[in-house]
Parts: structure tokens; C-alpha cells; sequence
């Protein structure tokens, strides 16, 4: 049986965030951008979540995925508030929608890697049907 991961809350935050903040931004050319947690908070109806929020903003991985800085990070002491604002600045001129390979990120290069693959086996569909009535091999009971 195979199990289904299911993407962290760290992970849907900073998709949200790159989907919401960070991706406008580089459609419109700005060199830096600012993020609430609160919105962030609010917009995921997420519920006594805000240390989680501002982990996943603050975090190295969200920082290195998308090749950006913090610049500045405003709000109380403790850092965990709905008030917290991170400000980011891009480390790269890369725009949305920048198909150069050497911009492209290590999904977008594995996009569609099999699609040759798949060609000849009649379809991912028809692949996966074979493999299924397969699954238990000749002469085998269910």
C-alpha cells in the first residue's frame, strides 16, 4: 500500500506565500516585498498557528528556494505576532515566467521527463492499468 504525503503546514505556508507575495512581485519588477504574518494567518483561516507562520517565513529553506534575502523583520520582541512583517529582497533579476534553463528550478527541468516513456507504453493511464492487472503476476491469486 502506498501512502500519499500530504504537503506540511510549513510547506502550505510558503506556498501560499510565494503564490500570494513573492511571485506578484517579480511579475512586477520590484526588488524587494513585505509579508505579514497576520494576513498570512488569516488568509490560511489557520487557527493558533502564528509560530508556525513566522517559522516558515523566516526559515533558510523559504529564503534559499527562492533566492531571497531578509531584509528586515519588524514587530515585537518575541517575534511571534500577528503584527510580524518580514521584508525580503530578490537576490536575482529572475521574472515569473522565465523559461531560461539555466533560471529553470529542478521541477520544472524533471517536467514531462517520462513523457516519451509513457508514449510508448500507450499512455500513463494505459501503463497504469497493465501494471495493475499485472500487479500479482501470472497464475496468482487476488
Amino acid at each position: 500500500m502506498t501512502t500519499i504525503e500530504r504537503p506540511s503546514g510549513a510547506d502550505l505556508i510558503r506556498q501560499h506565500a510565494y503564490e500570494a507575495y513573492l511571485a506578484t512581485a517579480r511579475r512586477r519588477g520590484e526588488r524587494t516585498f513585505s509579508i505579514n504574518v497576520g494576513m498570512v494567518h488569516k488568509a490560511l483561516s489557520l487557527s493558533n498557528r502564528v509560530p508556525q507562520v513566522c517559522a516558515a517565513l523566516g526559515s533558510n529553506k523559504f529564503l534559499a528556494e527562492n533566492h531571497l534575502r531578509l531584509i528586515s523583520k519588524t514587530g515585537p520582541p518575541s517575534g511571534q505576532s500577528t503584527t510580524v512583517t518580514y521584508t525580503y529582497e530578490f537576490l536575482d533579476s529572475k521574472k515569473e515566467g522565465d523559461n531560461s534553463p539555466a533560471r529553470q528550478d529542478a521541477w520544472d527541468r524533471l517536467r514531462g521527463a517520462l513523457k516519451d516513456v509513457f508514449a510508448e507504453l500507450g499512455g500513463g493511464e494505459n501503463y497504469l492499468r497493465n501494471e495493475r492487472a499485472n500487479f500479482y503476476g501470472p497464475g496468482k491469486d487476488r
